[in-house]
């Protein structure tokens, strides 16, 4: 008996789903055995069972299940890095996560655009695109090293929440470059900070209503009647959070990362929630955040265009080696130093220039530029491939030493 061509689609799906799965979990299995964080590993399955290797994942850039994956994944993402944001924490550091993480997003977009026009030849607005893409760090990267090196609690807890907070920083930045680049229109610096503006406080405003209503119906002691779902109103708020504040033509990434803070900061609100409940939230928080971690990884890097990557290699090395020793430095130093109460040392410092590994959300912002045909989308995602090779191979496996040599 025949069988239909959506039938076959469906096995091809569920193909696909269960080699994804599998080699994410193996490779989570070897990131563990090594204390390395996973994200190099998903890279190079992905280039091992993609188009360039085994050719077992073929996933087009530019197909609707990229898209979903890439959005709804960098949405999740974002939501877990806010949910574990604690504002009491924050609050001894504050000044200087503000300013790293807006102020300093902008000082690392700047240098790493005029180092991308200088060592490739990018137009501006498309060189600062590149900047945009790799400003942001990685939490899911970041976390594991803090938990295996002995890191200083006030570094770990300033970088660790500069990583959440940047990541929505730099997904507005792009995307408003982007825009720019696709209408080919001239850099307008006041028109550019009030749009940045205006997109993140309606994200805000989208983000902070949604998530005290979703928190209401999961922990309000009346009005909890959703508490046994909780995790299933997490994914509906993500979802409804993002198309609500793109809809406004605001910031869907900054919506979900204010409903993770909301949420991770429930009790603040006058919530609570038993321990049992909690932990199944945390659960699936964990579970589907790791599940959209292992698709955007392993389909990015099926999807490396590697004679594109030979191509720019050194010019992009040149970029990323910028990026390292002079952007990020630059931004710790002009953020951190005006803090005085905080009361900062040069080894503090030095530190933190070290710890800002490049990871999910530079390359799921790298493959949906791709996907939606930006100028230079190609160049700019070899660029953000190799600085997240670079960053998350180099930087965790010499921060041990690092932290030895400054004394801590």
């Amino acid at each position: 008996m025949d069988q239909s061509i959506s039938f076959l689609h469906v096995k091809e799906l569920l193909y696909l789903l269960g080699i994804i799965l599998s080699a994410g979990m193996l490779s989570g299995y070897i990131a563990k055995i090594l204390k390395l964080p996973d994200v190099v590993f998903l890279l190079f399955a992905g280039i091992i069972l993609g188009v360039n290797g085994l050719n077992l994942i073929d996933v087009k850039v530019n197909s609707s299940l990229n898209q979903l994956i890439l959005i709804f994944g960098s949405c999740y993402i974002l939501f877990d890095g806010g949910a574990s944001v604690r504002i009491h924490v924050i609050k001894k550091v504050w000044p200087t996560l503000l300013l790293i993480s807006t102020l300093g997003v902008l000082i690392t977009t700047f240098i790493a655009g005029i180092a991308a026009q200088f060592f490739i030849g990018l137009p501006f607005i498309a060189a600062l695109l590149l900047g945009s893409v790799i400003a942001s760090t990685d939490p899911a990267t970041l976390i594991p090293v803090f938990k295996q090196t002995k890191v200083p609690a006030k570094i770990a807890q300033l970088v660790i929440s500069e990583s959440a907070f940047n990541d929505a920083m730099a997904a507005i930045l792009a995307m408003t470059l982007f825009s720019m680049a696709i209408n080919e229109s001239a850099l307008n610096l006041s028109l550019s900070f009030m749009g940045l503006l205006q997109q993140s406080v309606v994200g805000i405003i989208a983000g902070g209503i949604l998530g005290y209503i979703s928190v209401s119906i999961i922990s309000h002691d009346k009005y909890g009647f959703l508490r046994e779902y909780a995790p299933l109103v997490t994914l509906m708020t993500v979802a409804s959070a993002f198309l609500a504040a793109d809809n406004f033509h605001a910031s869907g990434f900054m919506a979900v990362f204010i409903f993770g803070i909301v949420l991770g900061n429930k009790d603040l609100f006058g919530f609570k929630t038993n321990n049992k409940e909690q932990e199944k939230l945390d659960d699936f928080i964990l579970t589907t955040s790791l599940i959209m971690r292992i698709f955007i990884f392993i389909l990015l890097g099926s999807q490396v265009d590697f004679s594109l990557l030979n191509k720019y290699f050194w010019p992009a090395l040149g970029v990323v080696l910028v990026f390292m020793f002079i952007a990020r430095p630059m931004t710790v130093f002009l953020c951190a130093l005006p803090n005085r109460k905080a009361n900062w040392k040069l080894k503090e410092l030095i530190l933190m220039c070290w710890t800002r590994e490049t990871g999910v959300i530079p390359g799921a912002l790298a493959s949906m530029l791709v996907g939606l045909n930006a100028p230079h989308a190609d160049i700019i995602a070899a660029v953000t491939f190799m600085a997240i090779i670079i960053t998350i191979t180099v930087q965790p496996l010499t921060t041990r030493w690092l932290v030895k040599k400054l004394k801590f």
